[in-house]
């Protein structure tokens, strides 16, 4: 009977141990799993006011405006666009506009794709870009361009300008007023105004 009541003690402590170790195991992962996770975080610091886009294949998706010196958080980029978090919101930023904190790590570029229907498109994207450039600088010179490409608007520029750097508006209202011509630019999340073909006010859609 004294053997019995040994053997069932030793049982009892090896499983204790047992136990004890797994959840002494458990917790050294969830540790350093919290540890991987707070490593991971990249943010990028923004160089001057910048523009967020919904889509970065629709620079009219502008979803807000991130001010000069802002910090935002990296989720993935490419060699032309950051996709981030500001103020709970995700979208993409253009690289050029921010910089890439040195205490977090440099994003990685999106792994290369290896589907026959991606190569191509990305094949395809390269040279309309380039030959969208060439076009706006031919007819508007090569600064002048490059805000185009940025899809950047300002006050005072014409309707053609508009629709180089944002595309065509989903709506126009028209109002013609004895010599002055009114019109509404409808864009998904921006409607432009302007006088005589002329820019004078921008702002966002209440929805």
């Amino acid at each position: 009977m004294k053997n019995i009541f040994i053997s069932v003690f030793i049982i009892v402590i090896g499983m204790t141990t047992n136990a004890q170790s797994s959840r002494t195991a458990t917790l050294q992962l969830l540790e350093q799993s919290n540890i991987t996770k707070q490593e991971s975080i990249q943010t990028a610091t923004m160089k001057s006011s910048t523009r967020l886009f919904g889509s970065k294949n629709d620079l009219t998706t502008v979803l807000l405006i991130i001010p000069s010196g802002s910090t935002v958080e990296v989720l993935d980029a490419d060699s032309t666009y950051l996709y981030v978090v500001y103020d709970k919101t995700e979208g993409y930023i253009f690289r050029r506009h921010a910089h890439i904190d040195a205490s977090s790590p440099q994003p990685q570029q999106q792994p290369q794709r290896v589907e026959e229907e991606q190569q191509i498109q990305y094949q395809e994207v390269q040279p309309q870009q380039v030959s969208r450039f060439s076009s706006l600088e031919n007819k508007y010179g090569s600064t002048m361009a490059a805000r185009l490409m940025a899809g950047k608007i300002w006050k005072g520029m014409n309707a053609e300008m508009v629709k180089d750097s944002w595309g065509t508006a989903k709506k126009i209202n028209r109002v013609i007023s004895g010599n002055t011509i009114k019109e509404e630019w409808v864009f998904k999340y921006t409607w432009l105004y302007f006088e005589n073909n002329m820019l004078v006010e921008w702002g966002p859609l209440r929805k």
